[in-house]
């Protein structure tokens, strides 16, 4: 078990984390050693590469949208009576009409290597300790224009990008784009006196969630360096645009 949880680090740190590090280092080389615009210049390219992943997202969203008032209406018939038929014909519902519930979770999932990856990036490329230029140098690619990239400036406008945000305003903002992407993407909510008691349960849990979710990358962006909050922060800033235009809609 160990020998398969080795290579499975070697696998992440060797295919994901090392190529991530002399990305970055080298955006960062034509920026002027700018770590924080590379970042940003990364983000936006993450973002054009995982688009079409993104477009099902928006896609399965608008589909959840359009049968709003076929789902309200099969609540509406058979709320009370015969739970495992509302459910079946529900199903029978979103296969009819292409819809996957779970497909908005499918570009977090994706994301989850790449935030952990570059979580490790920073403390790599961004360590203050003698030793941490060392390591950085037998992590980079034998290329020259890599190589003369380092050191690597910390600072990006009021943010040290190797430390946690101090003033705490990346957590609020991420906090608070994540709070409206999620409204964007969620379909509006049928009346409560539609529902059943365990449908208004579900729905309870469901807006639970609209909020969780933001405060949970808040405090996340409090804890990690703040190179990973300005990633998190330009993404949903540039998800939000995205969603806007995609799906032509504000928040409520």
């Amino acid at each position: 078990m160990d020998f398969i949880l080795g290579l499975i680090a070697d696998a992440f740190h060797y295919g994901l984390v090392i190529p991530m590090t002399n990305v970055l280092v080298a955006i960062a080389r034509v920026c002027g050693g700018n770590f924080g615009i590379a970042i940003i210049i990364f983000t936006v390219v993450m973002r054009l590469v995982t688009w079409p992943l993104t477009a099902s997202q928006y896609k399965a969203s608008k589909a959840m949208q359009a049968i709003q008032p076929k789902l309200q209406a099969l609540q509406k018939q058979y709320k009370g009576k015969d739970a495992k038929k509302l459910q079946s014909e529900t199903m029978a519902l979103y296969k009819e009409h292409g819809v996957n519930p779970l497909g908005c979770l499918l570009p977090m999932l994706v994301q989850m290597p790449i935030w952990i990856a570059l979580y490790q990036v920073v403390n790599l490329t961004l360590g203050e300790a003698p030793e941490s230029f060392v390591s950085l140098s037998q992590n980079l690619y034998p290329i020259p224009f890599v190589h003369t990239a380092v050191p690597l400036e910390q600072q990006f406008l009021i943010w040290n990008l190797g430390k946690n945000d101090a003033l705490y305003i990346l957590p609020i903002f991420v906090g608070l784009t994540m709070y409206v992407q999620q409204k964007m993407i969620t379909p509006a909510p049928p009346q409560a006196q539609q529902l059943s008691a365990q449908q208004q349960q579900q729905q309870q849990t469901q807006q639970m969630m609209t909020w969780m979710m933001p405060l949970m990358f808040a405090y996340f962006t409090v804890t990690v360096p703040a190179g990973l909050g300005l990633y998190w922060a330009v993404s949903n800033l540039a998800g939000i645009v995205t969603q806007y235009f995609y799906l032509g809609r504000k928040v409520d």
